[in-house]
């Protein structure tokens, strides 16, 4: 997109987030879900094709862009990005990368208008980081896959019009070579969803587990129509998806820096205002540190990303320092707020509770310490 093009679009989103996003915040959070009429705008808009290509119908966004729009959207509260997150993101990249041309030409052009909201169902009840120990099944019978099993803690399940799902179709393989990755239609016969969960934060995004008892899917649904690839696919799709998070980490970042701020400028004490006071003033500049470092780190590797490079470490180091400086920056905001920091009117203690969740997803820090730390040790030798 030229830059003038880019620009306006950019500008047009940030005055949304301040006009009709952030004012809708306390009435997504009491309600437990996002209204109707944001969701239509969010597809008029266009933000569901952020990355599906021009010619499907896209945006056709650079990982760059896409994490500029993603940081400005995340400045109002992170539930409304994952209203797109998963088919923006994991739900669909699988088909953009190793889709067949059918795949794509079938589902791509839906998701950037919005019509199809895609889902991402890898976890499991015994399958979480480790997630090539899997035990969905699919079993091959004629031209189609008998799966059975259940995902857990899939976001945008109850949403999803289709979910990019997991299945052990090797069972003699194990580990990661005898996974699978299918598209698999939520309409499909056999799919029932378990209860909404109940989460910390983040309310009005929606998860749940997705139950398949006996879901018969045609063969030539299998994501690139090679069995035995899906371990691989969600690898390359978690790459991207870990420079989405650390966009959503930097937007929210940016609010709690502004919050904080105005909280120090205007809340007196001792005859002073707090922003004075230099134990104070120390939060602040931690706070500015950690968000600054975010941006640096996040602007090199989305370029790195776009142009090619080899950046499963650095996607790693991005995501691991994103999520860790936002929490300790929502910890350092609510500390500044002192007694009202708690408070749930002033916002504060809720974003505080939404960024935990970013230091599990797309990988926990545990997992990135362990990438990273792999991918030195084979450099060193």
């Amino acid at each position: 997109m030229d830059a003038d093009t880019f620009a306006q679009l950019e500008d047009q989103l940030d005055r949304y987030v301040s006009e009709r996003l952030i004012p809708a915040e306390d009435m997504v959070e009491e309600a437990d879900d996002i209204p109707p009429d944001i969701v239509s705008e969010f597809k008029a808009m266009g933000l569901f094709g952020l990355s599906v290509p021009e010619a499907y119908g896209g945006l056709g966004l650079t990982m760059a862009e896409e994490a500029a729009l993603v940081r400005v959207l995340c400045r109002a509260s992170i539930t409304f990005r994952s209203l797109i997150g998963t088919t923006v993101g994991i739900g669909s990249q699988g088909i953009m990368i190793d889709g067949t041309a059918a795949q794509k030409a079938e589902w791509l052009p839906r998701f950037a208008s919005g019509e199809a909201i895609a889902s991402f169902a890898l976890t499991e009840p015994g399958a979480g980081s480790d997630a090539a120990s899997l035990r969905c099944s699919a079993v091959r019978e004629g031209d189609f896959y008998r799966i059975n099993g259940t995902k857990r803690y899939i976001t945008n399940a109850p949403r999803a019009t289709v979910f990019t799902l997991m299945a052990r179709t090797e069972p003699e393989t194990k580990g990661a070579g005898g996974i699978s990755a299918f598209i698999v239609p939520a309409d499909t016969p056999g799919i029932s969803l378990g209860k909404p969960d109940r989460k910390m934060g983040q309310r009005g995004a929606k998860t749940c587990d997705v139950i398949l008892e006996d879901v018969l899917v045609p063969a030539a649904n299998i994501i690139g129509g090679v069995p035995g690839q899906g371990f691989r696919t969600a690898m390359k799709v978690l790459d991207r998806g870990r420079i989405h998070i650390a966009a959503v980490a930097l937007g929210m970042a940016d609010r709690l820096r502004q919050m904080a701020l105005d909280y120090a400028r205007e809340r007196e004490q001792f005859g002073s205002r707090i922003g004075d006071f230099q134990l104070v003033q120390a939060m602040l500049a931690d706070i500015e540190v950690d968000r600054l470092t975010i941006a640096a780190l996040l602007e090199r590797t989305a370029r790195r990303f776009d142009a090619g490079l080899a950046s499963n470490m650095e996607c790693s180091v991005l995501k691991l320092h994103a999520s860790e400086a936002v929490g300790r920056i929502a910890d350092r905001a609510v500390q500044i707020f002192g007694g009202a920091g708690y408070m749930a009117e002033y916002k504060v203690e809720r974003f505080y509770r939404d960024v935990r969740l970013l230091r599990i997803y797309e990988g926990t820090s545990q997992i990135q310490q362990t990438i990273i730390a792999k991918a030195m040790l084979r450099e060193s030798n």
